[in-house]
């Protein structure tokens, strides 16, 4: 039977297991544990190791453990979302078939859907996690939509994946049409408590459009999979990439897998930088960052997708982050930061929605 550690129970012995595993021939005498990040669903904990005797070149000075959220209303979310078991099916699955760059996993393991798992990575420090209230450069924005070729041009289309029931099977987003129907109910259901809890740090026209996504039966956000589809994050935002700035450019790791899914991906791109850019800074270089996106999947071997359906499949996106706003700020524990982060999204994927005149889609 697999042991899965909680933050409580793990030692240095259960860590040598994982590490000797994967070929690192190393013996953990003790650690240090630290908690990092402000995950909403799930709980990061670095461990710096300390070893019996000198280890062998490359054995990791630190590694990250993922474990479930404390708070029960986030673990109940997680479990009813299949956040968990996307996270550990994804480092157990597909991790190696793809090229988007990612943390190397010693161990992921989940029991039924959870809330019971672990997920035992290498520590990217000094990499920054990025801040999504802050937002990022345009070309901290580049590096992070070029890396989602990586994620797309391999599974483009791929009718394989659909065999993968974890990721289609009984999953509130949208799928088929039992799905949208879910997915539509459940932003409508929320809709009334994220406009008390954050309509009063919105503009007027942005709390329209949020509010006219849930009273529209074929709103974008609702779709079922599309003809043309890829595996997506989902949520590809700043807190959720690591980030390393050197004079040759920018380097990006991508963590949190326990949203993917199949779907359409420009949601993908259009979500990171409606969310990643400040409003006053992304009209003037989206379109740009989204050309080049266009070029690095034509270079990976993706054809019959032209300029003119990437930039409509763009602008059909700019709603992908309201389910995840409107939806996840209800059903986590709501904290400061939290909130922030959320009234930032929601103004953030509002305006671009406006600016690039999603309201045709809501029709």
């Amino acid at each position: 039977m697999t042991v899965i550690p909680t933050a409580e129970s793990i030692t240095p012995q259960w860590l040598t297991q994982q590490l000797k595993s994967r070929g690192v021939d190393a013996t953990v005498d003790s650690f240090q544990a630290q908690q990092v990040g402000t995950g909403q669903i799930g709980k990061c904990v670095r461990y710096t190791l300390s070893y019996l005797n000198p280890p062998p070149p490359g054995a990791p000075v630190s590694l990250i453990v993922k474990y479930p959220s404390d708070d029960p209303t986030s673990r109940a979310t997680g479990v009813m979302l299949r956040n968990f078991l996307k996270e550990v099916r994804f480092y157990q699955q597909l991790q190696g078939r793809l090229k988007i760059p990612t943390p190397r996993c010693y161990f992921a393991e989940i029991v039924d859907e959870g809330p019971e798992f672990a997920v035992v990575m290498e520590d990217l420090a000094p990499a920054r996690q990025g801040d999504q209230l802050a937002g990022c450069s345009p070309g901290v924005a580049q590096a992070a939509v070029d890396a989602l070729v990586g994620l797309h041009a391999p599974a483009w289309c791929d009718d394989s994946l659909r065999t993968l029931d974890w990721l289609t099977d009984d999953s509130p987003q949208p799928q088929g049409v039992a799905d949208q129907a879910a997915m539509r109910e459940l932003y409508r259901a929320q809709l009334p408590g994220f406009l008390d809890r954050y309509g009063h740090a919105l503009a007027a026209d942005e709390r329209v459009i949020i509010a006219q996504v849930g009273e529209v039966e074929q709103a974008p956000l609702f779709e079922g999979l599309p003809e043309t589809f890829s595996l997506i994050h989902v949520d590809y935002r700043l807190d959720n990439l690591l980030i390393r700035e050197t004079a040759d450019g920018v380097d990006i790791t991508v963590v949190d897998w326990q949203s993917i899914r199949l779907g359409a991906p420009l949601n993908d791109v259009a979500y990171f930088l409606g969310a990643g850019l400040l409003p006053e800074v992304r009209p003037g270089v989206e379109e740009e960052i989204v050309q080049r996106y266009h070029a690095g999947l034509k270079a990976s071997g993706v054809q019959g997708f032209s300029w003119q359906d990437c930039w409509q499949a763009y602008r059909r996106g700019v709603f992908a982050g309201f389910g995840v706003t409107v939806v996840a700020s209800m059903l986590v524990q709501q904290t400061r930061r939290g909130d922030e982060m959320f009234i930032a999204m929601a103004r953030r994927h509002a305006r671009h929605a406006l600016d690039l005149g999603g309201a045709e889609f809501l029709i």
